[in-house]
């Protein structure tokens, strides 16, 4: 059904499949065909990021299952939020690993929003492992309506 590949395509392919390699190892994971899909995080990034913008206000959402929300140090200054914190994971000392994704230890994650935000209009909730931070916008930036006489 297939032909053979000839030792000069078979040497072109085994070169791409080596640059494949160095360029997964040099980002830190798969790319087309690796390990890591799509919807995978880069190697160490946490917590997973959303971020949703309407006329009133920004919504950032963090997705950060079983992290106590009380633990998490959230600041923002100017238009940049910044969460950081620890996820602690339980050791397996007898447990040989042949993949890891679930991301353990110190993060920081800083997002950086609209220069409209309003660092005085903050609501933040943790609601099933998601941190839902919501800033409000200036009034000043808003769209106004001007009247013609």
């Amino acid at each position: 059904m297939f032909e053979r590949i000839t030792p000069y395509e078979d040497s072109l392919l085994s070169q791409f499949r080596r640059l494949e390699q160095d360029l997964d190892d040099f980002f830190g994971g798969g790319t087309w065909t690796g390990s890591r899909n799509i919807r995978s995080f880069a190697s160490g990034t946490f917590p997973g990021v959303n971020v949703g913008a309407t006329p009133d206000s920004v919504t950032v959402y963090l997705f950060a299952p079983g992290i106590d929300p009380k633990s998490l140090d959230t600041s923002i200054q100017q238009n940049f939020l910044s969460v950081s914190g620890e996820r602690r994971l339980p050791a397996q000392k007898d447990a040989t690993h042949y993949r890891q994704e679930r991301f353990g230890g110190a993060f920081r994650r800083i997002v950086t929003l609209p220069d409209d935000v309003d660092p005085e209009r903050v609501d933040a909730r943790y609601v099933d492992g998601v941190v839902q931070i919501k800033i409000g916008r200036r009034e000043s930036a808003r769209p106004r309506q001007i009247q013609i006489q």
